[in-house]
């Protein structure tokens, strides 16, 4: 996608290479940084990710008018929910705790299609496929996964997980035949084709079980997690600028060009995403306590965050569509597959 070395980091690579010596270290803090670290590499990291979806949806009008619900239904849903749970937190947090749990449960959908939405390109890229058992197989491993995250968030965030906790420890022993089901998909996959599955495919599947255990052993530890994940992605938006950037211009453009351009990208993704992490918030928050009172004014930039989390989520589904051709045209412009 940008160079061999840099795909397998960021599919995975590099998060194999911290967290597990920390995991076989068998600490159980693994969060390492204060709470300010982590805003500001959540802002560095995190924070673009969201923006360069935003790129991608609100680049062109042709986008907008294409995916209608991605650019203007949902934020106009999300928007309006969003109000209701302002006016409503001055009586109670509820709505605000509802939206948070939308956005926890979606997050588990999001990681998993991400994961095979990488194992699936990456295939593309060298030419390959699964076939439809290879991918029921690998998918479905992939749902238990989709599964434990959301007994893992029940268990950690109930006030009294009692209830849940036999769910969380049967689907956690689940991990263990999730594991073996997708492997035997990837072991079908090497058995038809007479070839290992691509590498960056199988980082990218491996990436995902050493993620929940991290998680696992320090539900704090989601903050790295967060931070994988948006490296993995960063990788797809950044090619789309790159190839749109080379499409768009009828003369070839010199390597400077090439690299002046995605340099503005970068800045403008990091310029932005401070503004929308640390000044937006804090501006609402303000704004927000002095209109309506103290706890809804706490209960904003949560709410702006959830907004940008759910909203990211649903334009990943409708964007991301390595079966869609015209996704593949432009995803790959810049290689033919092998």
């Amino acid at each position: 996608m940008l160079s061999p070395t840099l795909d397998l980091l960021c599919v995975g690579g590099l998060s194999l290479l911290v967290m597990v010596p920390l995991l076989l270290a068998g600490r159980t803090d693994l969060l390492l940084v204060s709470a300010g670290v982590q805003a500001w590499i959540g802002t560095a990291i995190n924070m673009p990710h969201f923006m360069a979806s935003y790129r991608l949806v609100y680049g062109s009008r042709a986008m907008i008018v294409k995916h209608q619900w991605a650019s203007m239904y949902v934020p106009a849903i999300l928007l309006a929910y969003m109000a209701f749970a302002l006016w409503q937190a001055q009586e109670s947090q509820a709505f605000v705790y509802i939206m948070i749990t939308v956005a926890s449960v979606y997050l588990a959908w999001h990681y998993t299609g991400q994961v095979w939405g990488m194992m699936a390109a990456y295939a593309a890229l060298e030419g390959t496929s699964f076939n439809p058992v290879e991918r029921r197989l690998v998918r479905t491993s992939l749902r238990i996964l989709l599964a434990w995250h959301v007994a893992w968030f029940l268990y950690t965030q109930l006030r009294d997980p009692s209830g849940v906790t036999w769910i969380y420890q049967v689907v956690s022993a689940g991990t263990v035949v999730a594991f073996a089901v997708g492997g035997y998909g990837l072991f079908r996959f090497a058995q038809r084709t007479g070839h290992r599955p691509p590498t960056l495919s199988l980082v990218a599947w491996l990436s995902l079980f050493v993620w929940y255990a991290v998680m696992a052993r320090d539900p704090k530890a989601l903050f790295w997690v967060q931070i994988a994940h948006s490296i993995q992605y960063l990788a797809f938006p950044i090619r789309m600028e790159l190839n749109g950037s080379v499409a768009s211009r009828r003369t070839t453009r010199t390597p400077f060009q090439i690299a002046r351009h995605m340099a503005i990208y970068a800045a403008a993704l990091l310029v932005v995403s401070i503004l929308v992490s640390q000044i937006v918030p804090n501006a609402l928050m303000g704004v927000v306590a002095g209109a309506f009172g103290e706890e809804p004014g706490r209960a904003a930039p949560i709410l702006i965050l959830m907004f940008i989390n759910i909203h990211h989520y649903f334009t990943d589904g409708v964007l991301w569509k390595i079966s869609n051709p015209e996704v593949r045209a432009q995803l790959f412009a810049h290689a033919t597959p092998a």
